[in-house]
């Protein structure tokens, strides 16, 4: 195994920091978080346009670039180190990998290349707060987040001419300005319960959205009303796919985030030993003290292991054999396996692992920033509370820590008791 990166994915990230530097500085992160959408469309045109970014990880034939998810979670690197608001998340990891593994050929024709060129973006719409539930990040998707059968969540019914579905769901990643929504919903009623995935156009009859006061402003998120909406299906009715696809986009949404995270960590340290090399008390800079060098060391190593853990789940969330070869295609990875390589060289939990170790390098790089920077550093003209809404944030969404932790030890069966022979 060659664990080095290829000169093409050195490149994606090189044009990516050099990009986002001179587009989404913190004037322009501003000026864009105020807009209606909660990023700058123009931002988001180049990023499809030149770089391909949305298409990254799809297919060439369907408009994509043909890379693998590692490049992806690169990519992500650098927009997390400079918070930049976009729908990538919410399109390029979230829905476009459930509509290439669940739609019909049809609608994979239809919708994919639109997503790849960025002229339309997507967002996955599960009920109430069961983002990470329903990815299988903090625990085994059953489907019960959907809403069972009984009320509350998205329900669907038949129709004469085709679904309808009525229900509420909040916090929906780019929710309020996606120009298509993938929402889950139960169908089936009671006795029959079964999770089901819909396509629905953002701008349909009976479709109420509204973006949501976030507490990490650089996620927006939107509120969506669906009263009694005419949608379709998404692959087939028997939905027994569904959520197997569910958790497989966890897997690569856990390591795309992780790295997205870490960027978020590397910049904050970054702005963080800055201040401290400039900043002067007692007639000396406050970074030539003892103990000020041991916590910024400290954020550093922690830093740094979160860094290997994510690019390792990076790695392992790309399906060996699948991954283009050094010169093959536009994309070529820095790992050299064998075709009949198995999917995980690791256990599935690498990846939360690498979220949560991730999340918590970037609360404690994001806190050593706020407390480093004194006074100015709990101003809100400061970019440093950014970066710890950020954290903050993502584990409201997709965490927390412990329980990721807590599912990753559960499906590794880590602490299961076993009788020992005496």
């Amino acid at each position: 195994m060659d664990a080095s990166f290829s000169p093409e994915q050195d490149e994606i990230r090189r044009t990516l920091r050099e990009l986002l530097h001179s587009r989404c500085g913190p004037r322009e992160l501003r000026t864009a978080l105020d807009t209606p959408a909660g990023h700058d469309p123009g931002l988001w045109t180049t990023l499809a346009e030149q770089l391909g970014l949305p298409g990254l990880a799809l297919p060439e034939a369907y408009g994509g670039v043909g890379c693998s998810a590692t490049e992806l979670a690169l990519a992500c690197e650098e927009t997390g180190r400079a918070l930049a608001p976009s729908p990538l998340l919410a399109t390029a990891v979230l829905a476009a990998p459930l509509i290439a593994a669940l739609g019909t050929d049809a609608q994979r024709a239809e919708l994919l290349p639109r997503l790849a060129s960025g002229k339309l973006t997507a967002a996955l719409a599960v009920p109430g707060t069961a983002l990470a539930a329903a990815l299988a990040l903090t625990g085994d998707n059953g489907g019960d987040w959907a809403g069972g059968g009984r009320a509350g969540g998205v329900q669907a019914r038949r129709a004469a001419d085709g679904w309808r579905l009525y229900g509420q769901v909040d916090q929906v990643l780019d929710g309020h300005s996606a120009g298509l929504l993938l929402v889950a919903a139960h169908a089936g009623g009671f006795a029959r319960s079964r999770t089901l995935l819909f396509l629905v156009p953002g701008d349909a009859a009976g479709v109420v959205r509204a973006r949501q006061t976030a507490l990490d402003a650089t996620r927006p998120q939107g509120r969506v009303q669906l009263r009694d909406v005419d949608a379709d299906l998404l692959g087939d009715e028997d939905g027994r796919e569904v959520l197997p696809a569910l958790a497989s986009v966890g897997d690569t949404a856990a390591a795309v985030l992780a790295c997205e995270a870490v960027g978020a960590a590397d910049r904050a340290l970054e702005r963080t030993v800055e201040h401290v090399g400039q900043r002067e008390q007692f007639g000396r800079t406050i970074g030539s003290f003892q103990a000020v060098k041991h916590r910024l060391a400290d954020a550093y190593v922690q830093v740094q292991a979160a860094r290997s853990a994510a690019y390792y789940a990076a790695w392992a969330a790309t399906p060996r054999g699948t991954t283009p070869q050094r010169g093959a295609g536009n994309c070529a990875t820095g790992h050299d396996e064998p075709a009949d390589a198995g999917r995980h060289i690791t256990a599935p939990p690498a990846e939360r692992l690498a979220l949560a170790q991730s999340l918590e390098a970037l609360r404690t790089a994001a806190a050593e920033g706020i407390q480093l920077h004194g006074g100015i550093g709990f101003t809100w003209e400061h970019e440093a509370h950014l970066y710890f809404k950020r954290a903050a944030g993502d584990e409201l969404l997709f965490g927390p820590v412990h329980r990721l932790r807590a599912h990753a030890a559960d499906a590794a069966r880590l602490f299961d008791t076993q009788e020992v022979a005496v």
